[in-house]
């Protein structure tokens, strides 16, 4: 399994919000490309950026810093990049910027072919945000009415999934290993978990799911509760 470590972008600074709410900001400080060096430093294979102001408005606000840090981390850690990830022209202009993938939610979950156009320009992972189960869209504001294991055989060309468990995000409360479990059974393309992380026995529980991928933590990481180069070697 990988670690993704988590950048959350908001008018440029690093940030964390509780369970999607832009009213629950937490911010960690305001130079995300010494962030990620210290990531790839420790041993990240992986960066995950996320641009929460593209989330919410649709506005590429933070695309510059997103192009400096994957020009920092070139040849060190690949960037996973999501957040306002609405089209063909948004995924293109992140891959010409360094991103690696592109991870797409509400636009992928509305539109499943537009996955498949996307992939011809850079690797895409679908982003399948849920409460118990169903999937949300919108900033997970509205429901799809759909549920995630139903969702994940629309979409043949993703290269991965990024579950992300919304009732646990930035809550440190354990990730649903058994949910993660029934849905890596089922799903044709890689699983990476996203959700609940709180410390390095999540980390043990989340590899004993045969087949998961990858996780993604941000706010245990930055409260000092998970250790970056530790992390990366219990997941291995």
């Amino acid at each position: 399994m990988r670690l993704y470590p988590a950048i959350d972008l908001l008018d440029g600074a690093v940030v964390r919000l509780r369970q999607g709410d832009y009213g629950a900001v937490t911010t960690y400080g305001d130079d995300p490309v010494s962030v990620a060096e210290s990531f790839a430093a420790a041993g990240a294979e992986w960066v995950h950026l996320v641009d929460l102001d593209a989330a919410r408005t649709g506005a590429p606000t933070n695309r510059a810093t997103i192009a400096r840090v994957a020009r920092h981390l070139s040849g060190a850690a690949r960037v996973q990049c999501g957040g306002g990830v609405r089209s063909a022209a948004d995924a293109d202009e992140l891959a010409r910027a360094g991103v690696a993938r592109v991870v797409m939610g509400s636009a992928a979950v509305r539109d499943p072919g537009l996955v498949s156009v996307v992939a011809d320009i850079v690797a895409v992972a679908v982003g399948l945000d849920h409460r118990g189960g169903v999937a949300a869209v919108d900033g997970w504001t509205e429901s799809s009415g759909r549920r995630i294991e139903d969702l994940v055989g629309e979409f043949p060309r993703a290269a991965a999934f990024v579950v992300t468990d919304i009732a646990r995000d930035g809550m440190l409360t354990g990730p649903d290993v058994e949910g993660l479990r029934a849905l890596v059974g089922v799903a044709p393309s890689p699983v990476v978990a996203s959700g609940g992380v709180g410390g390095e026995d999540d980390l043990i529980a989340l590899a004993s799911v045969g087949g998961l991928e990858g996780v993604i933590v941000g706010r245990a990481i930055y409260e000092g509760r998970v250790d970056v180069a530790r992390a990366v070697e219990v997941l291995r």
